[in-house]
């Protein structure tokens, strides 16, 4: 959630938003929780499924956002200071909800 901008460094408290390292941290997590599955208790498995989904809907919105000016932060990297303010209108365009993430993507079309 800190590389998405939805907490606060706690190192310097400033929102942070890195989308191309949040999307790493999420690809991973996904990657274990699938690795582990079957190893888990029914609370860990729903916990971690649910974790792994919320994290993955909260990076698609972050990737959709744009600043309240109207330039895109597609770029995936943007500093946040207190009080800053993002448009949250929606777009037409839906995003593909497969499951899958761009690293994904990229792996898929290394193979």
């Amino acid at each position: 959630m800190g590389f998405l901008g939805k907490i606060k460094n706690p190192v310097n408290d400033e929102l942070e938003r890195n989308l191309d390292q949040a999307s790493v941290q999420i690809d991973m997590l996904d990657m274990l929780y699938k690795r582990m599955k079957g190893n888990l208790t029914d609370n860990e498995d729903q916990y971690l499924e649910h974790l792994v989904r919320e994290l993955k809907m909260n990076f698609v919105e972050e990737k959709n956002k744009k600043t309240k000016n109207g330039e895109s932060m597609e770029d995936g990297q943007g500093k946040m200071k207190k009080g800053e303010d993002t448009d949250d209108t929606e777009k037409t365009d839906k995003p593909e909800t497969d499951g899958t993430t761009m690293n994904d993507e990229k792996n898929e079309e290394d193979k």
